[in-house]
């Protein structure tokens, strides 16, 4: 099937595809409970039989932990979307990258994954299936991350990811609600991914530096975070900087200050933008951070690209990270989540 593009099988591409975060927290509010006692299992603060649960769906973190004994902390988390990438075997890199970063988000290191994969048995060749888990393979593999089986069923829609196990220090974990005044923010990849995806859907344009982006790991952003103390932050993925910082700070009863100028943002990502590529999942972000945010001192574009779509995007850090730009600082809450000067 010569010139067959993945990207048109799928209405969204990437993390683009997710609900859009107002509806889905409508759609979880008074669905999700602390978990139930786990007998003999410690809790956080050391109590036997007590919750071993760590951190749950209380603030919208990357994913759940729990603690099995002692230090340590197991990390659990999923994530799949349509197809980013008219090449399988680059979009299954970018899936499972995409996924292993939910546990480098929370400081963890992800040790075992399995596929999960919706595929068109009567629309798409099962060998470019093969190609999308070779894809995933090869990226679990270069994190050190073991595949161990999965899931599969036959779907009208194609589509990849990995539910992924990782570990980590229960003492060190970062998390969405400890941001505190007077921190820089720090973020680890530049912007505009989501946009530049848009563009591949609509013309088939291949864009090497947006693929360069989503297939490198979070991992030694995250070690050094750990290492540097940094106990607050997220990724950047389907809601966008502007959404995921309205969450940490939402969170953690601060405002994040964003320097748009400072915001790193592939070249590329700025024109297309200014062209109106812009995908839908980008717009609602935009829509569901306003209302709390003070976006004043930004133009629509500009406005547009901090709630651009991101697929296996960055960290988001409260604290500073060398040889990573920072863009903003935590203050005091002012009335908005979100500032940006």
């Amino acid at each position: 099937m010569t010139g067959l593009r993945m990207t048109q099988y799928g209405r969204g591409g990437g993390c683009a595809c997710k609900i859009p975060p107002g509806e889905l927290e409508t759609l979880l509010n008074g669905l999700t409970d602390a978990a139930p006692a786990v007998p003999g299992s410690p809790s956080a603060d050391g109590r036997p039989g007590a919750s071993a649960l760590l951190v749950g769906p209380e603030h919208g973190d990357d994913a759940a932990a729990v603690r099995v004994d002692g230090p340590l902390a197991v990390i659990s988390t999923a994530d799949f979307f349509t197809p980013v990438a008219d090449d399988p075997y680059t979009w299954g890199r970018i899936a499972a990258t995409n996924a292993m970063s939910d546990v480098y988000a929370m400081g963890g290191t992800p040790v075992m994954a399995v596929n999960l994969l919706a595929w068109p048995r009567e629309t798409l060749p099962m060998d470019l299936a093969r190609e999308v888990l070779r894809g995933g393979l090869d990226a679990a593999r270069s994190a050190g991350c073991a595949v161990a089986g999965g899931h599969s069923v036959d779907s009208a829609e194609p589509l990849y990811g990995m539910a992924v196990t990782g570990t980590a220090d229960p003492a060190r974990l970062i998390t969405v609600d400890r941001a505190a005044p007077g921190t820089p923010l720090t973020l680890t990849k530049p912007l505009g991914v989501g946009v530049l995806n848009t563009l591949h859907k609509a013309t088939g344009e291949v864009f090497p530096e947006a693929v360069e982006v989503m297939t490198t790991l979070n991992r030694d952003a995250s070690a050094a975070a750990v290492a540097a103390g940094i106990r607050a932050g997220t990724d950047v993925t389907g809601f966008g900087l502007l959404g995921h910082a309205h969450r940490v700070a939402r969170a953690s009863g601060v405002t994040l200050a964003i320097d748009t100028a400072r915001v790193p943002v592939l070249a590329a990502a700025r024109t297309a933008a200014a062209r109106g590529s812009i995908s839908g999942g980008s717009r609602r972000n935009l829509d569901w951070v306003a209302p709390h945010a003070d976006l004043t001192a930004a133009d629509e574009t500009t406005a547009l690209l901090l709630a651009d779509a991101q697929t296996s995007g960055g960290l988001l850090l409260a604290g500073e990270l060398p040889g990573h730009p920072v863009i903003g600082e935590v203050l005091p809450f002012g009335g908005s989540t979100v500032l940006l000067r």
